[in-house]
């Protein structure tokens, strides 16, 4: 498998667990053994604030948003969290900036991929996960450029449904015109609820008009994952079980991430064999 992986993830629907995904995806990978890698280019901080608290602003101290305008590498700005083999580059106040510094630089919507260029450490992890604000800016642009998939959670409710086609057709603008190489990991139902009938209604829908590139794993319905963010913990740390329903779904998430990416890659390297 190429090194590393990376994988944007996007909505422009906010309180889809976006963040919560990046997070608990992110420990799950690392859990099983891979060096991973979260970005936060959300200027909400959200994932920053979830894993490692908030960064406050010093004009003095490097910060994202600077790395982004100097074009720069963004390995001084990498830091540990509270699990082992996860990592965050974390974002700060100066971030929200970012979108309309961006927008009049030529070769603006490339910015993050030369960053991600220029850092050494990044061939040093396997998965890199990128979280996104609830929309297709020209950050999220950015970050899909830089990436080698995209990944979708969408909660089971009937307007986050109605929005995917819209996503999914901006999505397909910016791959036929910037970003050729990006695919989509695929679409994984959040906040799910069995014995809810918009729920399996959803489900459905989903099910039928994406085959198989709808995830297996629903990550359900957990009051656990809203407040393990405010201790600073992921889900696998807060429930502190393998029985927690958090931590079973995103084990397998992040299992079928792996074999998602495996099988992928594999097609891919079959290619130039198969035109040969």
């Amino acid at each position: 498998m190429r090194k590393p992986v990376i994988v944007s993830v996007v909505n422009h629907k906010g309180g889809v667990l976006k963040t919560t995904t990046t997070a608990n995806l992110g420990a799950g990978l690392a859990r099983k053994g891979s060096r991973v890698l979260v970005c936060d280019l959300d200027p909400q901080q959200n994932l920053t604030v979830s894993l490692i608290g908030r960064v406050p602003y010093d004009e003095n101290t490097p910060t994202l948003y600077d790395a982004l305008m100097e074009e720069g590498g963004l390995d001084h700005l990498i830091r540990p969290t509270s699990t082992k083999y996860l990592d965050i580059l974390p974002s700060s106040e100066d971030f929200f900036a970012a979108e309309l510094s961006l927008a009049p630089r030529e070769a603006r919507e490339f910015v993050f991929r030369t960053c991600c260029e220029q850092t050494t450490a990044l061939k040093a992890y396997d998965f890199v996960l990128i979280d996104n604000s609830p929309s297709v800016s020209l950050v999220t642009v950015n970050s899909l450029i830089a990436s080698d998939y995209f990944l979708v959670p969408v909660s089971a409710e009937y307007l986050p449904l109605t929005g995917l086609v819209m996503l999914g057709d901006s999505i397909g603008r910016i791959q036929h015109k910037l970003a050729p190489s990006l695919r989509s990991l695929g679409v994984v139902i959040t906040l799910f609820h069995r014995s809810e009938t918009i729920c399996r209604r959803v489900e459905r829908e989903l099910e039928r008009e994406l085959g198989d590139m709808l995830f297996r794993t629903r990550i359900r319905v957990n009051t656990k994952a809203k407040t393990a963010p405010s201790v600073m913990k992921t889900i696998f740390e807060y429930e502190d079980s393998p029985q927690g329903r958090g931590t079973e779904d995103y084990t397998q998430l992040a299992d079928e991430v792996v074999e998602r990416v495996a099988s992928f890659e594999s097609a891919t390297s079959l290619e130039p064999a198969a035109h040969a």
